[in-house]
């Protein structure tokens, strides 16, 4: 492990010296080269931010629609609920003795107890269907931004310098702008 360890230090260390190197040689170059690599960077971020994007378009309509269904079914469950709730309160109402009593409330119970599996039921469904939809989702997300890494994108182009150039330095026109001004 030490050993890694110091052979990645040394790499490492070599390939800064290296840099340091090529920047004390020509270091307009060693920048302008490092300039163009930052800009290629930066350009290859717009088609994943991209992706992103829509991604979370695509996220938020789905969050939306399954939260419409849970409301929809919430709405539901509490209208079967009343509606169970007031049937209970009539049967007990109409009932004879205490035998028909129990027996009515006996049935009530099943067919709430039915109710609700089928409501629980509908519930997971709305949560499978927003599940599914979101791990498609991200998975074309993922495939789009790692299939835009992969691809080879081609070095940007960069100007070959035959031999240094002077540097030239700007020159004054004193002599045009007093005949402008006269």
């Amino acid at each position: 492990m030490f050993s890694q360890i110091q052979e990645f230090m040394t790499e490492q260390t070599q390939a800064l010296a290296g840099q340091a190197q090529k920047f004390r040689e020509d270091p307009v170059e060693t920048v302008r080269e490092a300039a163009v690599t930052s800009a290629g960077g930066i350009k290859s971020l717009k088609q994943p931010v991209r992706v992103i994007a829509r991604s979370g378009v695509k996220l938020t309509a789905i969050s939306q629609t399954a939260l419409q269904g849970l409301i929809e079914l919430q709405s539901e469950i509490v209208t079967s609920a009343l509606t169970d709730a007031a049937l209970r309160l009539e049967r007990a109402a109409r009932a004879d003795n205490v035998v028909d009593l129990l027996q009515d409330q006996a049935e009530a119970l099943r067919a709430t107890r039915d109710r609700l599996v089928d409501e629980g039921g509908r519930a997971m469904a709305i949560f499978k269907h927003a599940g599914r939809d979101v791990a498609k989702v991200a998975t074309q997300a993922y495939a789009k931004v790692v299939e835009t890494d992969e691809e080879v994108a081609p070095a940007p182009a960069t100007r070959a310098r035959k031999a240094k150039r002077p540097v030239r330095k700007a020159v004054r026109k004193t002599t045009a702008r007093a005949r402008k001004v006269a």
